[in-house]
């Protein structure tokens, strides 16, 4: 089995320097105009990264990680979250969820039936209509609902909640200040304070590899199932998963999983499915597609959407290079499944990096997904050769080879 080792980023140098980098991206958004509360949030996370960064070198050792950590939460996620909800400006995405759990409220269904902008479209699968809920409840009077009320506060406590009992079952006893510097940093930071829409999705996605390495068959399946019916994006984890049960506990796990997944999301998703087939269909597969005479605002020049945009000739190549990209990598995973949560989770990560890539419809921001993939199993455990599960592993491909 071969063992990938990043390189080693635990001096105080090589994260002085990491901080220097984020604050000069942070600085970036005010300086250039970029939108306002990618602004807010630029202003408010610069000088933190760079205060973090000399905290970094001058304070003692075992101080040094620690404080650094908590200075650039304070202001990189925390300071732009509180003062955006109190001001209650969110991105369009978190307006979206919002309405969308209004409207099920008042009507049963969580989409407009006649969207004509951009922004009455709903890209997302119903139990992403969950997180806006909170606010349909509490409503828009007092101030309970500036925070308690706001879709992002969710989104963060499922994702940080996902990644702690991720850590948890890989082995990591000490998980708490790498998912805060994980969760500082501009990967996260950025898109908690002002959207977050995706975070609950990266979080159940590192969470049922792991859930699955641990042989929690039933787990595993339930938290894919709802991942699965946040975003479309979530499907290509059913095989990952399903070959990695196979693969350490045989096809009854395997099956179990799968079918726990496919009955979960059925539940969900087949009653809305069956009465308003034509606006799921419009909003959640169309839509994101750039298949609608709407454009998507998911917009940011990577191949697909620069090859969509020479026609509908450039989009159906971008779509066909879609569909070889994806049987290639089913191939790949078939004939050398996953072992370990980590392998999973790397599968996972390269196949939706080449989704998002070569998508008709994307953004940058979708990158994080894969991102966090690759980084966060490993900083979790130690590395990987560190944690209990990939330890189980590498004794029983040990024997396998052996009985060979």
């Amino acid at each position: 089995m071969v063992t990938v080792r990043f390189p080693d980023v635990t001096g105080r140098g090589v994260q002085a320097v990491g901080c220097g980098l984020a604050a000069c991206w942070a600085a970036v958004f005010p300086l250039a105009a970029a939108g306002p509360n990618q602004t807010v949030w630029g202003a408010l996370a610069a000088p933190s990264y760079a205060l973090a960064g000399l905290l970094r070198l001058t304070l003692p050792r075992r101080a040094a990680a620690p404080a650094a950590a908590a200075v650039a939460l304070i202001g990189a996620v925390l300071a732009p979250l509180v003062l955006l909800s109190v001001q209650e400006r969110r991105q369009s995405e978190v307006m979206v969820v919002e309405r969308s759990a209004d409207l099920l409220v008042h009507t049963g269904v969580p989409y407009l039936a006649h969207p004509v902008l951009a922004s009455d479209y709903n890209p997302y699968l119903p139990m992403m209509t969950l997180f806006g809920l909170p606010r349909a409840w509490l409503g828009n009077v007092g101030a309970a609902h500036l925070l308690a009320g706001d879709a992002r506060v969710w989104f963060a406590l499922v994702f940080l909640g996902c990644l702690l009992a991720c850590g948890r079952l890989l082995g990591g006893r000490r998980s708490l200040l790498p998912l805060a510097a994980l969760t500082a940093s501009p990967l996260i930071a950025l898109p908690l304070a002002v959207g977050g829409v995706d975070l609950p999705l990266i979080g159940l996605l590192a969470l049922a590899p792991a859930l699955a390495a641990r042989g929690r068959s039933v787990p595993a399946g339930l938290v894919l199932a709802l991942a699965c019916t946040l975003k479309w994006t979530a499907w290509p984890a059913l095989p990952v998963l399903a070959l990695l049960l196979h693969r350490r506990y045989g096809p009854r796990r395997a099956a179990l999983g799968v079918a726990t997944t496919l009955l979960a999301s059925l539940a969900v998703l087949l009653p809305l499915a069956l009465t308003h087939a034509r606006v799921l269909g419009e909003q959640a597969v169309r839509f994101p597609l750039g298949l609608t005479t709407v454009p998507t605002p998911a917009g940011s020049p990577l191949p697909g959407k620069l090859l969509a945009d020479l026609g509908p000739t450039g989009h159906a190549v971008s779509l066909g290079l879609l569909v070889l990209a994806a049987l290639a990598v089913t191939l790949r995973t078939l004939t050398h499944p996953p072992a370990t949560a980590v392998a999973a989770a790397d599968r996972l990560a390269f196949g939706l990096t080449l989704a998002f890539l070569l998508a008709p419809a994307g953004r940058f921001g979708y990158l994080a997904l894969p991102a966090v993939l690759v980084l966060w199993p490993r900083a979790a455990s130690g590395s990987e050769a560190d944690s209990h599960v990939e330890r189980w592993d590498r004794q029983t491909i040990s024997g396998e080879k052996g009985a060979a």
